[in-house]
């Protein structure tokens, strides 16, 4: 089994948050399926280090111009809260390379001002797609507006998208996509951090000793 990697966009002010629940399962071989089949690579349009929203500071593995869609399994977008952020303009080279991405039929996930960030770029002109809300996104003039669905996550082809409150249906979607847990495990995990009830714990081990 060859290990695929997965690369997460870096930029200064990312809400670090918003994939925290898919990169910690991406790179955690607990109750995964096939165990080391995914890293992670996170990338950014230099190799300057980038300080997210909580304050971290982070060095990017690679940047956009290593980056190439037939050596990434798939490209996760975050949103940002800086001056150079998706709804000032900001990271459009993140956008670009989505589209090269989605061009090449390489999954991309984007939640909150990425989504913005995308519609700006034409990318959800013709997919089903969600976001913060369908006034959000008509900030950015986009013609895709009879695409928008009122749902936490959607996927369309290869592109998922979430609203910034959504983060846990983000990482389901990222997961189910690709293929990390069996169905039972992904539903039983999805259970434990929504409702905090501890027999989804016990489900996620009977799942996985199946």
């Amino acid at each position: 089994m060859s290990t695929q990697t997965v690369h997460v966009a870096l930029y200064d002010g990312l809400s670090d948050w918003e994939i925290a629940y898919a990169t910690s399962r991406i790179n955690s071989p607990l109750w995964q399926q096939e165990p080391g089949r995914y890293t992670i690579a996170t990338v950014a349009a230099t190799a300057e280090p980038v300080q997210t929203m909580g304050g971290m500071r982070v060095v990017p593995d690679l940047t956009l111009s290593q980056l190439t869609p037939k050596d990434s399994a798939m490209l996760i977008l975050a949103g940002a809260g800086s001056a150079t952020d998706w709804d000032s303009g900001g990271n459009t080279e993140m956008a670009k390379a989505a589209r090269e991405f989605l061009d090449a039929g390489v999954p991309v996930a984007a939640i909150c001002g990425a989504t913005f960030g995308l519609a700006k770029e034409g990318l959800l002109d013709e997919r089903a797609h969600t976001s913060a809300a369908p006034e959000y996104l008509q900030m950015s003039g986009y013609s895709g507006g009879s695409y928008y669905r009122d749902e936490r996550a959607i996927t369309d082809r290869d592109l998922i998208t979430a609203g910034p409150a959504d983060v846990l249906d983000f990482a389901r979607q990222i997961m189910e996509r690709l293929d990390i847990f069996s169905a039972d495990v992904l539903e039983a995990w999805y259970q434990l951090f929504n409702t905090g009830d501890a027999k989804w714990y016990g489900a996620i081990n009977a799942a996985v000793a199946q």
